[in-house]
């Protein structure tokens, strides 16, 4: 098969669901264990800082990071072999409990490996089998990570959003994306719109309606969608995620005293725009 061909098939939508459901896999690992390095990495460091003598328990913690320790059984510490960790087909075999306690494994995992494959079709059939197509499955894999990790924690990392936002600037100055400027004022009016809803907000209730991370990572959307497209991204994400908020306060699904994170709306509804293309979602609101 000529090399043409070969990196056609390679990057065609069965393939790069293939690809999306293994990324998936490492995403469950991102979406649990990013938020407890953090932890650890601040309670290292503010120990550091008051001159504190670290916590016994925590300086006898092994350091934490995305490939150690070996995953294990967070109910008997069974480790868990390569044959059990297979996207998908490891979840059926074992029909969704550990191999050693049978104590039942999350559903979210292996949705969360179909939910990646999905996506990562879905760019293939919008950008064809083309490299441009990887640049947009790392958009969307980041974004599937940012979106589980608020949903868990009301927290959007840095080590997520800033990233994103530099790469959609980097991505736009070689041409890949949008043009430069386009991208650059993007992310000024994405960050700078949910910054100025956020003081609005905290100035006329005295209490905050969202964290700095949203900012970040709207302006990160606008970064890789362009100006034109932050409106629509943001429009989509308060209908939905009002919509969904109102849902868990019916059924008694909020938590107490807590509030819905904003976040992963924002994934979504930003992949959603990806998804569309600008021109389709431009003549959805008559802007065309």
């Amino acid at each position: 098969m000529p090399g043409a061909e070969l990196g056609a098939f390679l990057l065609s939508p069965a393939w790069l669901a293939l690809l999306g459901v293994c990324i998936g896999s490492f995403l469950n690992v991102v979406i649990h264990r990013l938020p407890l390095m953090l932890e650890q990495g601040w309670k290292r460091e503010s120990a550091e800082l008051l001159g504190l003598a670290a916590d016994e328990a925590a300086a006898a913690t092994p350091l934490l990071t995305l490939s150690r320790p070996r995953s294990r059984c967070p109910a008997c510490a069974h480790a868990i072999a390569w044959h059990e960790n297979i996207p998908v087909l490891s979840y059926l075999r074992l029909r969704g409990k550990c191999a050693a306690c049978r104590t039942p494994i999350s559903l979210r995992y292996p949705l969360i490996e179909v939910l990646t494959g999905v996506l990562f079709a879905a760019v293939g059939v919008r950008f064809g089998a083309q490299p441009l197509a990887l640049l947009w499955c790392g958009f969307t894999a980041v974004l599937v990570a940012a979106a589980g990790i608020d949903w868990d924690t009301t927290l959007l990392p840095d080590d997520l959003t800033l990233p994103l936002l530099w790469a959609g600037l980097m991505a736009a100055a070689l041409g890949w994306t949008v043009p430069l400027p386009q991208a650059l004022w993007g992310a000024v009016a994405g960050y700078g719109s949910l910054w100025s809803v956020y003081w609005l907000f905290k100035l006329a209730t005295g209490k905050e309606g969202m964290g700095y991370g949203d900012f970040k990572l709207l302006g990160a959307l606008g970064a890789w969608l362009g100006a034109t497209m932050v409106l629509p991204v943001l429009l989509a994400a308060s209908v939905i995620g009002a919509m969904v908020g109102i849902v868990m306060k019916l059924n008694s699904g909020l938590r107490e005293g807590r509030y819905v994170p904003f976040g992963p709306f924002l994934a979504g509804a930003g992949l959603a725009v990806m998804l569309a293309g600008p021109a389709r979602v431009l003549g959805w609101m008559g802007w065309a």
